[in-house]
C-alpha cells in the first residue's frame, strides 16, 4: 500500500466513524394538558384510578376456582395499564406504589407451572381464561417496560410458555378457546409480540404466526380472510348473542387487529397493515356514529345507518377506547390525520361523556338519548369491565397529543398544554393558548433551547372545511383539511404560530331525524335547560347544512351551551313560531346520573308536505 492511500485511509476512517454515530433521539420528554380537558384527565386518574380497591381486584388471583367462565382477570390488567399511562403522565408517586405493590402480589400468585390466573384446572382455556392472561401479560410487560423488574419479564414468559403448551401446533385451537370464533383469545396475539420484541426468543413469533394462520381456518374468525366484508356481515349471530358462533363482537374484534398490526410492525408485513386499515374504513362507514363509538349489545350492527334508533347497551366504553387504541397503532404506522380525527371525535364525545363528574364512575354504556347511569358490578366485584378500562382512554390523550418523530414535532391534539420535546438533541417546549374546541382559535409559542432547522406538523381535521395557519404573522398556503400543514423552517425562540379551524355549526340528516355538530363536538338537548318536551319534533333553521349556533355562558353542569333557532311541533298555527333551543356538548348532556335528567341527540324532524316529498 503507497504512503498516499494509506494517509487516506486513515483520514477516511474517523469521518466513516462519526457517519455511523446514532443520532440523538426525538421523542416527547413531557406534556402537561390543562384547561377542561386536562381537568377532566386530573379528575379520572384521582378519583377512578387512585380510588380503586386494588386488593380486591388482585385478590381474584389467589383463588383458581373459577368454573362459571367469568372474567374478574380482566380487571387488574385493565386498571394497571391504565395507572402506568397515568403515572407517566403526572409522575405521581402514589400511582406508581400501588401499581408495584400489585405487580408483587400476581407474581407471588403465580404457580409453579407459570399459570397466572383464577381458573379450575379443568376449566382452563374455557370462557375468558386465555382473555384473563392477556391481560396479565400486558401488565407485566409493560411494568417491565416502566420500571425495569426483569422479575415481571420472567413471570409473563413463564406463563405465556405455559400457554404454549396448551395452544398450538398438535394442542388446542385458539378458536375453540371461549367464545366469539376464539377472538377474546386470539388477542392474545399483542402481547406474543410484546414478548418477542423484549426477548427476541423465536418461539413467540413462531407463537404469534401460529394464531393467526389458526384463527383464518374454518371455525376461526377468520380476521384476514373476511377483511373485506362488512363487521357486522360476518358469520351471521342469528338471535342469541352470547356464544362462539357470534363474530360481530365489537371490542374483541378490534383487539385481534391491534395484535396483527404489533406483528405487522415486527415482521414488515404491510399487507397486514393493508387489511386493518381496510377493516377500519368498514367499522369508520357503517359502525361509528356521530359521537364516535357504535355497537349495540357489545355487537356491529350496521349501527351508522340506524344511529337514530334507540337501542340497548349502545356505545360500550371498552369498545370506544378499543376503537381509538386500533386508531393510535395505525397513526403509529401511516400517520395519517384520519386516524387522529377519529381519536378526536370519540374522545370529545363518547369518552368525556362516558365519565362521571367527579371522575367516581365510567358509565359501560353511552347511548346518543336517555339518561347517564353506571353500570352493574360484575363477577362479584365493585368493579366492572368500562370502569377498569375506561382509565385508558383519558390516558392516551396527553402522550397522543404531541409526537416527535425524526426532527418533527407533531401536534395532534388541540388544548391549553404545554410540551417539552427533543428533536435531535434540540430541547423544544411548545405551549399552546386556546379554548378549543369552544372556539377554533389556537395560538402556539414555539421556543427551542437553540436556533435550528426542524419541521412541526399542524393536524387539520377533516372537518375544517376553512383554515388558515399564520407563522410570526405570516401566512402559510395550501392548507388543506384531513392532512398536516408541514411547517419547516429554522425556528427561534419567540416564534408564534396561529392557527384557526372552521368551527361553524353543521346540520346532519338522518331517518328524517336531525343532529348538529360543531367543529369535533356532537349537540345534545338535555332537560335542564327547562326549554320544552326534548323529545318534541322540530325543524332547525339551516342555510345549505349550516345552522347559526350562538354561544350562551355556561354553568357549572355544562362545559359549553348554544342556542339554536328551530320550529317546534306541529301546530304552525299557534306555536309553530320559531324560537330558540339550547343545546350543549354531549359531554354534558345529562351528566348527572340520575333519572331526572334526559338528553338525546338525534331529533324528529317534523314532516312538512309543502316541502317534502309525499310518502
Amino acid at each position: 500500500m503507497s504512503f498516499t492511500l494509506l494517509l487516506a485511509w486513515f483520514i477516511v476512517l474517523p469521518n466513516e466513524v462519526i457517519a455511523k454515530k446514532k443520532a440523538p433521539e426525538s421523542k416527547v420528554i413531557a406534556v402537561k394538558l390543562d384547561g377542561y380537558v386536562g381537568q377532566r384527565i386530573d379528575n379520572c386518574i384521582e378519583q377512578r384510578v387512585m380510588a380503586q380497591d386494588v386488593e380486591e381486584i388482585v385478590d381474584v388471583f389467589r383463588r383458581q376456582d373459577e368454573i362459571r367462565n367469568l372474567w374478574g382477570t380482566e380487571f387488574w390488567g385493565k386498571w394497571v395499564q391504565g395507572a402506568m399511562s397515568a403515572y407517566r403522565y403526572n409522575h405521581d408517586s402514589r400511582i406508581y406504589n400501588m401499581v408495584k405493590d400489585s405487580e408483587q402480589k400476581i407474581m407471588e400468585f403465580q404457580l409453579a407451572d407459570g399459570y397466572i390466573g383464577n381458573y379450575d384446572k379443568d376449566h382452563q382455556l374455557k370462557g375468558w381464561d386465555v382473555w384473563g392472561r392477556k391481560y396479565v401479560l400486558l401488565g407485566l410487560i409493560k411494568w417491565y417496560d416502566l420500571s425495569g423488574d426483569k422479575k415481571a419479564l420472567q413471570a409473563a414468559c413463564k406463563l405465556a410458555d405455559y400457554t404454549m403448551t396448551q395452544i398450538g401446533e398438535g394442542k388446542e385451537h385458539i378458536y375453540n378457546t371461549g367464545s366469539y370464533y376464539g377472538m377474546a383469545s386470539g388477542s392474545i396475539l399483542e402481547p406474543i409480540m410484546f414478548l418477542y420484541n423484549r426477548t427476541k426468543e423465536q418461539k413467540y413469533l413462531d407463537f404469534a404466526q401460529f394464531l393467526v394462520k389458526d384463527a383464518e381456518e374454518q371455525g376461526g374468525a377468520q380476521l384476514i380472510a373476511l377483511a373485506d366484508v362488512p363487521v357486522y356481515l360476518r358469520h351471521p349471530i342469528g338471535n342469541h348473542l352470547w356464544y362462539k358462533e357470534n363474530g360481530q363482537k365489537a371490542y374483541e374484534m378490534m383487539s385481534c387487529y391491534v395484535g396483527l398490526l404489533e406483528l405487522a410492525k415486527t415482521t414488515g408485513r404491510t399487507d397486514y397493515i393493508d387489511i386493518v386499515e381496510k377493516v377500519v374504513r368498514h367499522i369508520k362507514d357503517e359502525e361509528i356514529n356521530l359521537c364516535g363509538s357504535g355497537s349495540a349489545n357489545e355487537c356491529w350492527i350496521n349501527g351508522r345507518k340506524g344511529q337514530t334508533l334507540p337501542a340497548y347497551h349502545s356505545m360500550e366504553t371498552c369498545a370506544g377506547f378499543t376503537w381509538m387504541q386500533l386508531n393510535e397503532r395505525l397513526w403509529q404506522l401511516r400517520k395519517q390525520a384520519q386516524y387522529a380525527d377519529n381519536i378526536e371525535q370519540t374522545f370529545y364525545n363518547a369518552i368525556l361523556a362516558s365519565m362521571k363528574n367527579d371522575g367516581s364512575q365510567i358509565a359501560k354504556y353511552t347511548p346518543l338519548e336517555g339518561f347517564r347511569h353506571e353500570g352493574e358490578n360484575q363477577c362479584g366485584l365493585h368493579i366492572n369491565c368500562c370502569n377498569a378500562n375506561g382509565p385508558r382512554a383519558f390516558a392516551m390523550i396527553p402522550r397522543f397529543a404531541y409526537h416527535a418523530e425524526a426532527n418533527t414535532a407533531t401536534i395532534n391534539m388541540y388544548c391549553p398544554s404545554e410540551a417539552t420535546l427533543s428533536l435531535n438533541g434540540n430541547n423544544v417546549t411548545i405551549k399552546q393558548t386556546t379554548d378549543y374546541p369552544k372556539t377554533g382559535e389556537v395560538t402556539i409559542e414555539v421556543a427551542p433551547s437553540r436556533e435550528t432547522e426542524f419541521t412541526i406538523e399542524l393536524r387539520i381535521p377533516t372537518w375544517s372545511e376553512q383554515s388558515s395557519v399564520k407563522v410570526n404573522g405570516k401566512d402559510i398556503p395550501h392548507v388543506q383539511a384531513g392532512t398536516y400543514a408541514t411547517l419547516q423552517r429554522t425556528w427561534r425562540a419567540g416564534d408564534r404560530i396561529t392557527l384557526h379551524l372552521d368551527m361553524r355549526t353543521r346540520l346532519h340528516e338522518l331517518n328524517h331525524m336531525q343532529a348538529l355538530t360543531r367543529g369535533p363536538i356532537v349537540l345534545a338537548r338535555d332537560s335542564r335547560f327547562d326549554d320544552g318536551f326534548v323529545d318534541e319534533a322540530c325543524i332547525i333553521t339551516q342555510q345549505d347544512g349550516i345552522v347559526e349556533a350562538r354561544p350562551t355562558d355556561s354553568d357549572k353542569d355544562h362545559w359549553m351551551t348554544f342556542e339554536v333557532e328551530a320550529r317546534t311541533g306541529t301546530d304552525r298555527e299557534t306555536i309553530g313560531k320559531p324560537r330558540m333551543l339550547r343545546f350543549c356538548d354531549f359531554a354534558s348532556a345529562g351528566n348527572t346520573w340520575d333519572d331526572h335528567t334526559r338528553y338525546r341527540v338525534w331529533l324528529t324532524k317534523t314532516f312538512y308536505a309543502k316541502q317534502e316529498e309525499h310518502f
